[in-house]
């Protein structure tokens, strides 16, 4: 978890500005995915995509409660 100095920071950042800081992170990072063994990258990639199914499943899951019936 951020701690709140470091959330409140983010929320005052242009879209631009967190565009920007998080290309910069990515572009830092990216090589280390691809060290180890290929078990070894193949584990962190399905380790990515789990984390990103149940961030999608939990962004779907709060626009569901925010649909109103018809």
């Amino acid at each position: 978890m951020l701690h709140s100095e470091t959330l409140e920071a983010y929320r005052r950042m242009t879209t631009s500005e967190r565009l920007q800081l998080t290309l910069e992170m990515t572009a830092a990072n990216t090589a280390y995915l691809f060290l180890g063994t290929p078990e070894q990258v193949d584990r962190k990639f399905e380790l990515l995509r789990r984390q990103n199914d149940e961030r999608n499943r939990n962004m779907l899951a709060g626009l569901a409660r925010t649909r109103t019936p018809l």
